[in-house]
């Protein structure tokens, strides 16, 4: 099954019903916030910015939050692409963070945004 790709700036542009299953990149920090609008979309993955990762680790919040609802999350690192911008997160991103969903599909820190999403196009996830 083809996924498709949903490029967000901000992860509120998600739709519920209409983007579930997709694979949503954004240019949102990974706050609990920012989880809240993912959850409700039910994407298969949700890509953000660790945003620094923050004080108590803000920036990652929607992962552990995601995983207890069984969606794949990561972050890329603030330094590789910009904050706020989903383009820079797909092109230039390079993975910091996951959550256990993500390890699950084969994801893990370190490698590039880009190459991680089109293997999940690929594939189906």
């Amino acid at each position: 099954m083809k996924r498709a790709l949903r490029l967000v700036d901000s992860i509120t542009e998600l739709k519920p019903a209409a983007d579930a299953g997709c694979l949503a990149v954004s240019g949102s920090h990974g706050g609990i916030s920012s989880a809240h609008y993912a959850l409700a979309a039910r994407p298969l993955i949700a890509v953000f910015n660790d945003a620094g990762v923050g004080k108590d680790d803000a920036g990652l919040a929607a992962l552990p939050f995601l995983a207890r609802h069984g969606i794949a999350a990561c972050t890329v690192a603030h330094t590789s692409a910009r904050i706020g911008e989903a383009r820079s997160t797909l092109e230039d991103g390079v993975l910091s963070h996951c959550n256990a969903q993500a390890l699950a599909l084969g994801i893990a820190p370190g490698q590039p945004c880009g190459q991680v999403i089109r293997y999940l196009e690929r594939t189906g996830g």
